[in-house]
């Protein structure tokens, strides 16, 4: 498989939709990593390890040296926003990093400018926007389009990528108009407000061959019509929402507890936020849209159609509050009521004080990173191997969703080691017992 994958030759540009707390924190920290003045930590590509062969081999490079990725000095950056800062103005505002730290970077900050945004008011009716396009649905997707040629060009660039890092848009479910590409195309064309700004997004860049991956819990790549097209134009795509805070922490600790057997009968989760996403959230109708993303992970891990007795009747609550004086800085609070045994009961409290765009920034730019090697290694549609950073994970239809992180690690380095013509690793460890007796 190794020899079909294209290396990673010339400039990646990567556009990013909302250049808010997430993307001006990616941007900035990657700006930070290339003059040698941070480490990416948390970004597996760049930090993680993967081991290969036998462990006796003791063969453990970093993925970043193993796996054909672009490298960060290749990397350009551009976007979308419904506010006219550039990404250092945007950044200060966001009050993620240190103004020290942004000063270091702030030439490389200041030259991107955002392109006007496709949006609808509908879909995010906290936000006062003051800074996007005007025309039908299908004009907005021409003219992201246009904007997309155009930056290519005017950066030198081989390949394009997108991330969405916007705000979680409004509550929708698929409908007809998502059902097909022809009937979503004639959607854009009548401009069926059904088609969210997200979508006009994915459309553009499936459209074009460009790889899409969704940060947010909004529906955008998760319909058929755009699963079509991502296949007739042989593209990968990735989602949904960017596995932060409450709900990673959750997909480290369930799949523990359901490993020992030990019962669960409630977990309550609440949260304050006080950044542009808390503002979004802070809306119904939006909270809706992050609770049923959110409501899911438990359900997938602990399975309670297979074991009714420990998880058969667990109660799951999901808050989240806007509380601006926090900024990006989210806290959260998790009180899980737990059953061990004969029954008797105990209970785990998690206070998690995390900084939200902190941990978004490496997964996007993972997501960035691997979605162009899927693309040059011939991989097309939805990718599963990479719902380790995703709250969400997108799925073929009918296929149930893996929520366990370890086993989606598992998916995520065994699907690399595939591409690169290496053994799987099962972790089974029998041979090596076996052979100590065959020995004796």
């Amino acid at each position: 498989m190794k020899n079909t994958i294209k290396p990673a030759e010339g400039k990646l540009g990567i556009l990013l939709p909302g250049l808010g707390a997430v993307a001006t924190t990616l941007i900035a920290g990657v700006e930070s990593v290339k003059k040698g003045l941070s480490q990416p930590i948390g970004s597996h590509t760049q930090m993680g390890t993967i081991r290969l062969g036998k462990r006796t081999e003791n063969r453990r490079p970093k993925i970043k040296d193993f796996v054909p990725l672009a490298n960060l000095n290749d990397i350009v950056w551009g976007g979308w926003d419904v506010y006219t800062d550039n990404v250092y103005e945007s950044a200060m505002n966001a009050k993620v990093l240190e103004a020290g730290l942004l000063y270091t970077v702030k030439e490389e900050l200041e030259k991107i400018k955002p392109m006007t945004a496709a949006f609808d008011q509908n879909y995010a009716k906290n936000l006062t926007a003051t800074h996007v396009k005007t025309g039908t649905r299908y004009e907005l997707a021409q003219q992201v389009m246009e904007d997309i040629r155009n930056f290519k060009e005017q950066n030198g660039l081989d390949r394009v990528v997108l991330v969405w890092c916007g705000s979680t848009e409004i509550y929708y479910e698929a409908s007809d108009v998502h059902s097909t590409l022809d009937k979503f195309e004639a959607g854009l064309k009548a401009d069926d407000h059904l088609i969210a700004p997200s979508m006009i997004y994915a459309y553009a860049a499936l459209k074009m061959g460009i790889p899409f991956s969704n940060g947010a819990p909004n529906l955008t790549v998760d319909i058929p019509a755009l699963i079509e097209l991502a296949k007739i134009t042989e593209t990968p795509i990735a989602g949904k929402d960017f596995k932060t805070g409450q709900t990673l922490m959750k997909t480290i600790l369930a799949p523990g507890l359901a490993a020992r057997s030990l019962g669960v009968s409630g977990w309550f989760s609440t949260n304050i936020l006080g950044n542009r996403d808390g503002l979004v959230l802070d809306d119904p109708d939006n909270f809706k849209t992050k609770e049923v993303s959110k409501l899911g992970v438990l359900e997938d891990i602990f399975k309670p159609e297979d074991n009714p007795e420990l998880y058969g009747d667990i109660f799951h609550k999901i808050r989240i509050n806007y509380y601006p004086p926090h900024g990006d800085n989210k806290e959260s609070w998790d009180n899980i009521d737990i059953f061990g045994w004969l029954g008797y009961k105990m209970q785990i409290k998690i206070n998690f004080l995390c900084r939200d765009s902190i941990l978004a920034a490496p997964i996007a730019l993972d997501l960035a990173l691997f979605s162009d090697f899927a693309k040059r290694a011939g991989m097309s549609g939805v990718q599963e191997w990479l719902s380790f950073y995703l709250k969400s994970p997108q799925t073929a239809p009918g296929l149930p969703a893996e929520n366990d992180i370890f086993k989606q690690l598992i998916k995520l380095e065994n699907t690399l080691r595939y591409l690169m013509g290496e053994d799987l690793i099962t972790h089974l460890g029998l041979d090596y017992y076996e052979e100590l007796i065959e020995a004796k």
